[in-house]
């Protein structure tokens, strides 16, 4: 359908929704600890996001059966919450969306379990500060894949890998639009960003190498090699002012 560039008012909507996303992370985020299953993270989730007058984006997207994704460890994206028992050391990244007043708010956060290894803590970090150099280049006047080289150069010159394949993308009426964002690429390419845009930058990194697979859940994305993944997501709009990230508490 291409490009939706978003008025002011639809922005403070999204605002308002990407607020709730950031609050049910911070809910979730108190009760991740060794010990907790990712189903009761996902009932957390669904709670707060209901009584915040919202509804999950996720619950019954295209058959996904829950509210939050919880990818642990080697696991990328899409990871379904279940019986899964949280393990001192772990790694879990949580991906929760929310649809309130007609428009989607969208953010991920990686979350240590107990105490983490260095190397561990190291991935981490290095995907959340991919993910603010990402924002910075998210400007008016500058192309999509600006974001994307900006991604990529940081990410490798750390010594992880981007994940292939999986993209950011627009987010408002649907929760995908137009463009898709990848996260890694020559810069200068794409659409020009223009004030309206609103899209989810979300980088997923790896320890190993960038490839990978899907179980036979037919939702969970693990690395190839089994190395440890992490992500980190806003959604971001492009103002006149420079970027705006909407899903803050």
């Amino acid at each position: 359908m291409g490009i939706v560039l978003k008025q002011r008012e639809q922005i403070a909507t999204m605002r308002a929704a990407g607020r709730i996303v950031a609050e049910t992370l911070l809910v979730v985020q108190e009760a991740v600890r060794p010990g907790v299953t990712t189903q009761e993270l996902d009932a957390l989730a669904e709670a707060y996001i209901r009584r915040a007058g919202a509804t999950p984006a996720y619950k019954g997207y295209r058959g996904f059966p829950a509210t939050i994704c919880a990818s642990v460890n080697e696991e990328v994206v899409h990871g379904i919450p279940g019986p899964r028992v949280l393990q001192d050391g772990d790694i879990i990244s949580i991906d929760v969306g929310a649809r309130y007043r007609g428009y989607y708010g969208d953010a991920t956060v990686t979350l240590p379990v107990g105490t983490i290894t260095l190397e561990a803590q190291r991935l981490l970090d290095v995907c959340r500060e991919s993910l603010d150099i990402g924002i910075e280049q998210a400007r008016a006047g500058r192309r999509l894949t600006d974001i994307s080289a900006a991604i990529q150069a940081y990410v490798e010159g750390h010594g992880f890998s981007v994940i292939r394949d999986l993209y950011g993308h627009g987010i408002g009426r649907r929760l995908h639009e137009d463009p898709l964002l990848p996260h890694y690429g020559r810069p200068g390419q794409g659409p020009i960003l223009r004030p309206g845009l609103v899209l989810t930058i979300e980088p997923m990194i790896a320890a190993g190498a960038p490839d990978w697979r899907t179980l036979e859940d037919r939702w969970t994305v693990v690395t190839r090699d089994g190395s440890l993944a992490a992500q980190f997501e806003h959604t971001v709009a492009i103002t006149e002012n420079g970027p705006e990230i909407l899903t803050l508490p």
